[in-house]
């Protein structure tokens, strides 16, 4: 059973740079408190922070289980991208470091659906199957491929850890590739500022679906999800949301993905993956 909520007030809409704006659908569920107070706060914020400009967010399905895939430039990146989510009729079920989840914040993001991941312990894989359940019972999560904030100096993606393509292989959900490009403006990870900056220009890109028919048809006749295939996949998705980024950017993207930085230097990053 869906529930009608108010649409944003006009002066709090986003922004649209060409393609229609999504439909007034309402295909919420019903919204728990902690999720509400989530909204109030999220949205309140990234309309402060961020002047957002949509391209072809219609492409998000009005129901469904939707994996998107996105490219990881600021800390900031989930209230901005939650916007989009939220702004396109669904709730995000965001994927983020185990670390974020303490206290009475831990315990209001999991009350609101939101999903704690635990790289490097025997707990890691509970967050994969939670987010494939999100995705089997309909639900729309973001994911970080990357796992942490690029580390390269021109902002480009890096090379992407492989738990997106193992919710991409297992599960139905439609897979968007979704480039954005702005919020690194208002806190730059790489020199630790930040600028505040009120209404700073974020643009979001949502690509078409990832065709992944042959790849998926592959596992179910029993293919094994190995490392290389786990790979192809992961490369496949993020060379789109590279491509999409080279397209808002206006420049051409470099041909390969930054390397990867060790753990040890990985201290500090908020949003995490399913890896």
């Amino acid at each position: 059973m869906t529930q009608e909520l108010p649409p944003p007030a006009p002066a709090e809409a986003a922004e649209l740079l060409p393609g229609p704006r999504p439909p007034r659908r309402v295909t919420r569920r019903p919204v728990p408190w902690a999720l509400r107070l989530c909204v109030v706060v999220v949205y309140a914020v990234a309309s402060l922070l961020f002047r957002l400009r949509y391209r072809h967010a219609d492409r998000i399905p009005a129901a469904g289980g939707v994996l998107l895939v996105a490219n990881h430039v600021s800390v900031l990146d989930p209230l901005a991208c939650g916007r989009l989510v939220w702004d396109s009729g669904r709730v995000p079920h965001f994927l983020a470091k185990e670390s974020v989840f303490k206290g009475l914040a831990g315990t209001i993001l999991r009350a609101a659906g939101q999903i704690p991941v635990s790289r490097g312990t025997s707990a890691a894989s509970s967050s994969v199957h939670a987010a494939k359940a999100t995705l089997d019972d309909g639900g729309v999560v973001v994911i970080y491929p990357e796992g942490s904030v690029t580390r390269d100096p021109d902002w480009w993606p890096m090379q992407s850890r492989s738990g997106v393509a193992r919710l991409a292989l297992t599960t139905e959900a439609v897979v968007l590739p979704v480039a954005q490009w702005g919020p690194q403006r208002v806190h730059d990870y790489h020199t630790k500022r930040l600028h505040l900056r009120l209404r700073t220009p974020a643009d979001y890109l949502v690509g078409e679906p990832a065709d992944l028919s042959v790849q998926r048809a592959q596992v179910r006749a029993g293919h094994p999800l190995s490392a290389e295939l786990l790979r192809e996949v992961t490369d496949l998705l993020m060379a789109q949301v590279r491509e999409q980024l080279g397209e808002l950017r206006g420049e051409r993207p470099p041909a390969a993905f930054h390397p990867r930085p060790t753990r040890r230097a990985l201290p500090g990053d908020l949003p995490g993956n399913a890896a």
